[in-house]
């Protein structure tokens, strides 16, 4: 299912070759900012000049953390890669403002990313920091800002302890996951804290199982490269729920 087992990389550089650029000239002085999108278009120049194209599977990143999420289950085939842009959701005790705040779940646009997965994984790496830097227009807008990649699903939370993905679009028939945890480690130190860096860190990277409800075969979902997303430390001076902005790669597996 991967970009259709490696399609061609013009079809990738077609794709990401006009991006849209909701962008002011105030972003010249936020330097995080002006610093992530110029490494992302000097990359993106040099892969669609090159013309690029990839033989083997993509690099399984959820391996790069200074701690490594355990691997992929044995007989278990990757069957997506999506871009998660959206916010991580919390709650906080007006009563208490020393009290940490806790985790009400998460909210998501997927956009689907397969296609650079297979054909331009250092892209791909980069794509969060990026994603991070431009505001959702909506909930659920049509194309990742400034990749171009479309909607392949949506990530939500059935309650405080089940994250879901829905995979199933008009064009695409993936699958839906209700997952637990697995597995979790801290993300690399150097990883985005928030918009222009402004923040107050990466949420970890995971590994998730699914639960009784999955379809498409999906057994596995990774976290991985997440961009911003962590809450305050404590609850002083925040209102009793509030997002967060963050992004992710998320790698879907499954049952072959």
């Amino acid at each position: 299912m991967l970009c259709n087992l490696w399609v061609a990389s013009a079809l990738c550089a077609v794709a990401l070759s006009a991006p849209a650029i909701p962008y002011s000239s105030a972003a010249a002085e936020r330097p995080t900012e002006m610093k992530v999108l110029s490494e992302y278009f000097n990359m993106l120049g040099s892969k669609v000049q090159a013309g690029k194209q990839m033989a083997e599977a993509p690099t399984n990143t959820y391996t790069a953390a200074p701690t490594a999420l355990p691997n992929v289950s044995h007989g278990l085939e990757l069957k997506h890669v999506a871009i998660g842009r959206g916010t991580q959701n919390y709650s906080c005790s007006t009563a208490n403002s020393t009290a940490p705040p806790a985790v009400i779940g998460a909210l998501a646009t997927l956009y689907n990313a397969s296609c650079v997965a297979s054909t331009y994984p250092d892209l791909l790496n980069i794509l969060p920091s990026v994603a991070l830097q431009f505001n959702l227009t909506s909930a659920s807008q049509a194309s990742l800002t400034p990749s171009n990649l479309a909607i392949s699903g949506h990530h939500l939370f059935t309650n405080t302890t089940t994250p879901f993905f829905t995979l199933n679009t008009d064009a695409m028939q993936l699958g839906v996951a209700p997952c637990a945890k697995n597995n979790s480690i801290s993300a690399p130190a150097g990883a985005v804290k928030g918009q222009n860096d402004q923040g107050f860190g990466a949420v970890p990277w995971l590994k998730l199982t699914a639960r009784s409800g999955a379809t498409g075969n999906l057994e596995e979902v990774y976290r991985v490269n997440t961009v911003g997303g962590n809450p305050p430390s404590t609850c002083a001076g925040m209102p009793a729920t509030f997002e967060v902005q963050y992004a992710a790669e998320y790698w879907f597996y499954e049952k072959a």
